[in-house]
């Protein structure tokens, strides 16, 4: 969670390598889910960091903007502080994350996902460091996913995996393989 001004230098610096971004600065156009990124960031630092009336008054003109652009993406819904750092949105189209998920660092996400709670629960899912989560995927419940997971494409989760560095796919989701998520996230990422 971002709590100061270093820390959020650091969280963009981070997601920008996650995204396999190699300039400084996203483009105008082309970089709009970078763009995303900075602004969910942004917002995170001002809801976190700035109790101020001001500092409020700016994250609640943050999140809206936030808003906005998530659904200009195609429907992202993400709240201020679910990842950690090293987050990478991989396409354009729906993301929904409950606001009470908490996703460890370098998790990358593909469209048409969603971390959600179930049956009135108000607790959705935690999930480690180091994971990949598979297009069209659905993490639902309150449920525990380990470090270093790779979830397959159209994978419905409603179980805990706690095994670290195992592969995991189908309806209902089992464990596929030993292999871990490392070769689906990018290069230069601290992994430990």
């Amino acid at each position: 969670m971002i709590q100061s001004k270093a820390d959020l230098k650091h969280y963009l610096e981070q997601d920008r390598i996650a995204l396999r971004k190699t300039k400084k600065r996203p483009s105008f156009a082309g970089d709009e889910i970078w763009q995303y990124e900075i602004l969910l960031r942004k917002t995170e630092y001002y809801k976190n960091c700035k109790k101020d009336p001001l500092g409020k008054a700016i994250a609640v003109w943050l999140h809206y903007r936030l808003r906005r652009k998530g659904m200009k993406l195609g429907g992202f819904h993400i709240p201020p502080n679910a990842f950690e750092e090293g987050l990478s949105i991989a396409h354009w189209g729906p993301v929904v994350v409950h606001p009470s998920a908490k996703i460890g660092k370098n998790c990358r996400i593909h469209q048409c996902v969603t971390i959600g709670a179930t049956n009135g629960q108000l607790q959705a899912a935690h999930i480690g460091d180091n994971v990949f989560i598979g297009p069209c995927s659905s993490v639902i419940g309150d449920i525990t996913i380990g470090n270093d997971i790779a979830i397959g494409a159209n994978t419905v989760v409603t179980k805990s995996f706690v095994e670290d560095g195992i592969t995991i796919a189908g309806t209902p989701a089992r464990k596929i393989s030993d292999n871990n998520s490392h070769s689906n996230l990018a290069p230069g990422l601290n992994l430990s």
